[in-house]
């Protein structure tokens, strides 16, 4: 077992599929990468890549034990073996339709479900650290295809001091460092989140933070109210009118004011956030085009003032990704809000922006194959991913 970790440890480049199911639940990314070196010399190369759907039954399994405090423990412990079978099919079947024999992956890297974020700043309860859990158990993933699996890479993140996510401060800085411009690697999943990477390459500078609700308030809406998974191309949110007692009473929430880096999830930005600031406001019942234009707006809004406030009016470069970079309003009014900065998809940057988040944990497993542990300003410094041997 140890001789094969350093047989793919001492090869030039590793081939390494990159696994990814966000807080969306829309399905699950898989993306075949080929690595070659590690640290600042990382060099990715995306073979393939598809997401592939969950069914909806699978979804309502999911989010029975979705960012709730209270589940079905027998629920949870189902679900963790489930999930990595089902990881493990999806694989096996995306190999036969790319043509790649499993022989000729060298590992896995699988992010697996998040079901519960809870930093102490959200949680807090005295004596209990940052916390986080995400299920689809490695050790099934591995024994289904034959491939040495990396997963549960937060945990490390979270003992060496971190509050284990946001993890894109790697990849980006490894992948996406330029001495030519100030970037921002702008992620909008469930939650959205960026990167900063000064053009001067000062470590120390570097910032990788959540900012707030990307899509986890508008998809939640369109369940409810349209019985839709999302608002394709903003048709809904462009009916509706911003409602601003609900925006501005939404901005109140302290988590907007608090200082970066910093996390957060579903467990915040929910339902019950959008319904509490309602009762608060005692705004009754309002058209649903109008609260979902509203916390679009506030998607916007949210990222908006988090770079305003810590960048002013630097001319930044800001790469787009997740299903964020396909909402037209969001852009729309990210580009009116931040006139100084030039807004692009992720993908003019050589990587398929959808593909993104499973291409960086391909990478963080590829850290921890080649015995790297990146130090970043005052990220932990350290290599994560628990290994399972297929055998």
């Amino acid at each position: 077992m140890i001789s094969k970790l350093v047989g793919i440890a001492e090869k030039p480049a590793r081939v390494i599929v990159g696994l990814m199911s966000g807080t969306s639940l829309d399905g699950l990314d898989v993306a075949l990468c080929r690595i070659g070196g590690s640290g600042v010399d990382t060099r990715v190369e995306l073979l393939n890549f598809e997401t592939i759907g969950y069914a909806e039954e699978f979804r309502q399994d999911v989010r029975s034990v979705f960012s709730k405090r209270s589940v079905d423990l027998e629920k949870v412990c189902l679900l963790n073996a489930l999930i990595g079978r089902l990881h493990g099919r999806y694989i096996n079947e995306c190999l036969v339709r790319w043509g790649v024999s499993g022989g000729d992956v060298d590992a896995i890297a699988s992010h697996g479900q998040t079901i519960y974020h809870a930093p102490e700043r959200l949680h807090q309860l005295a004596g209990y650290p940052n916390a986080t859990l995400q299920i689809g158990d490695g050790d099934h993933i591995a024994v289904a295809t034959g491939i040495l699996t990396l997963s549960d890479f937060r945990q490390k993140h979270i003992a060496a001091g971190g509050e284990g996510a946001p993890l894109a401060l790697y990849g980006d800085y490894l992948m996406f460092t330029s001495t030519e411009e100030d970037r921002i690697l702008l992620n909008m999943g469930g939650i959205s989140n960026f990167t900063y990477l000064p053009k001067d390459g000062d470590t120390g500078r570097i910032i990788s933070t959540d900012v707030g609700p990307g899509n986890t308030l508008i998809d939640a809406l369109m369940q409810k109210y349209f019985d839709l998974p999302y608002d394709k191309d903003s048709r809904i949110a462009k009916r509706g009118t911003v409602n601003n007692s609900l925006l501005e009473g939404m901005l109140k929430h302290p988590f907007f004011g608090e200082g970066l880096p910093k996390t957060t999830g579903p467990e915040l930005f929910n339902m019950a956030f959008i319904e509490g600031v309602k009762a608060d406001l005692q705004l009754g019942d309002l058209r649903p085009e109008d609260m979902i234009a509203t916390v679009t707006y506030l998607t916007a809004k949210s990222i908006a003032l988090q770079i305003t406030g810590n960048y002013g009016n630097l001319p930044l470069s800001v790469y787009t990704s997740g299903g964020g970079a396909h909402n037209p309003m969001v852009i729309e009014e990210l580009e009116r809000m931040l006139p100084a900065c030039t807004i692009r998809k992720a993908d003019v940057l050589g990587i398929n922006g959808d593909a993104k988040e499973a291409v960086l944990f391909a990478v963080l497993a590829n850290e921890t194959l080649t015995g790297s542990a990146v130090k970043i300003g005052n990220a932990p410094g350290v290599t994560m991913g628990k290994i399972s041997f297929p055998g």
